[in-house]
C-alpha cells in the first residue's frame, strides 16, 4: 500500500509539473492578451493543484496530515478564475474593439 501511495505522489508531482510548464509556456508564447490568460488560469492552476495534492498525500503518509495545503488549493481554485474574469473585463472596458459580437438570432436572419 505504501508503494502505491508513493507512485501516486510521484505521478501527481510529474503531472502537476507538466501542467505548470505548459501554462508557463503558454503565458510566454501566446500573442494575444486573452489567449495569454488561459495559461496561468487553466494549466498552471491544475499544475499547482497537483503539486499541492501530492504534498498533502506525502504529509499524510508521514503521519502528520496538514490542512495548510488544502487551504492553499481551495484559495487558488477560488481566486484564479475570478482574477482572470476581472482582467478580461478590464481589458474589454479599456478597448471596446476586442468585445465579441453579440449572438445572432438565426431565425430572424
Amino acid at each position: 500500500m505504501n508503494a502505491a501511495l508513493e507512485i501516486l505522489v510521484c505521478a501527481l508531482l510529474l503531472g502537476g509539473g507538466a501542467f505548470a510548464l505548459v501554462g508557463s509556456w503558454g503565458l510566454a508564447k501566446l500573442g494575444d492578451f486573452f489567449k495569454r490568460l488561459h495559461g496561468p488560469t487553466k494549466a498552471s492552476t491544475l499544475g499547482v493543484g497537483g503539486v499541492l495534492l501530492a504534498s498533502m498525500l506525502y504529509q499524510a503518509m508521514q503521519g502528520t496530515p496538514s490542512l495548510r495545503e488544502l487551504l492553499i488549493t481551495l484559495f487558488l481554485f477560488l481566486t484564479a478564475p475570478v482574477s482572470a474574469h476581472l482582467l478580461a473585463k478590464a481589458a474589454m472596458a479599456l478597448d471596446p474593439r476586442v468585445r465579441p459580437d453579440p449572438p445572432r438570432d438565426d431565425e430572424a436572419a
